[in-house]
């Protein structure tokens, strides 16, 4: 059962490829490749897009960190000129924590600029197949339209293809069919000719009303012809002894 099941499953298989590839419209197939490619370049631009925004994003707050320390470093100053060590050392230390931010801030920033441009590489690179690919797809659908065009014409030429191939048979059956009714009408015109279908127009009581007529005639002169004869040989036998009569139920009366 196991080797069955593997040949059911490799002929299924077989038939729906075979289907598949006759459904298959070369330039369709293409036109979606190509299609798909534009979707996958699209994606790749809002990639870009995105990185860079976060990019924007990060810069525009790492700016208003370096302007913060400014703003601590300058308070620093201002407090420990008035002898306020304390306020002083409270400012340098949040002037820390920011500088500490910023330069966090400032190694994502490289590291998007260095996605940016690795992105923008792939795009102009990505375009460039595209495009290759946009040109060959049109000459590679041209090239299948001439193909199919010429085994169009050559099948139509030769009579050969699926088409050809039914006018051929419908063809043939037309032929067959009008050689059968050409040898029905040969047979009907020899049977016409021999007499059958007269004879056949006679068979179970066909006679005109003059036949039957001159056949009653016939009938009613063979019946007087039969009394005539029994009249004269009844005559003849009237010297003998008279015939009994019929119907003459008691001796001597």
């Amino acid at each position: 059962m196991a080797g069955l099941g593997g040949r059911m499953s490799t002929v299924v298989k077989a038939k729906i490829s075979k289907l598949l590839d006759r459904a298959e419209d070369p330039a369709e197939t293409l036109d979606y490749g190509y299609q798909k490619q534009i979707e996958l370049l699209q994606n790749v631009k809002k990639g870009i897009a995105d990185v860079t925004t976060s990019k924007k994003r990060l810069q525009m707050q790492s700016q208003k960190i370096e302007q913060q320390v400014v703003k601590l470093d300058t308070q620093a100053r201002q407090a420990l000129s008035q002898g306020r060590e304390d306020l002083a050392r409270v400012a340098l230390e949040r002037k820390t924590v920011a500088q500490t931010e910023l330069q966090s801030l400032d190694a994502q920033v490289t590291e998007l600029e260095s996605q940016q441009e690795q992105l923008a590489e792939n795009e102009r690179k990505l375009r460039a197949k595209i495009e290759a690919f946009r040109t060959k797809k049109e000459v590679i659908k041209a090239q299948y339209s001439a193909a199919e065009a010429q085994v169009q014409i050559s099948e139509a030429a030769n009579g050969v293809g699926e088409e050809m191939a039914d006018l051929g048979l419908a063809i043939q059956r037309a032929e067959d069919k009008t050689e059968q009714m050409r040898a029905r009408a040969s047979a009907v015109e020899e049977l016409e000719a021999a007499g059958t279908f007269d004879d056949l127009t006679q068979l179970g009581g066909g006679q005109d009303d003059i036949e039957r007529e001159l056949a009653q005639l016939g009938a009613d002169s063979q019946v007087e012809d039969e009394l005539a004869a029994m009249k004269a040989e009844l005559g003849s036998g009237e010297g003998g002894d008279a015939p009994q009569q019929l119907g003459d139920g008691e001796d001597g009366k």
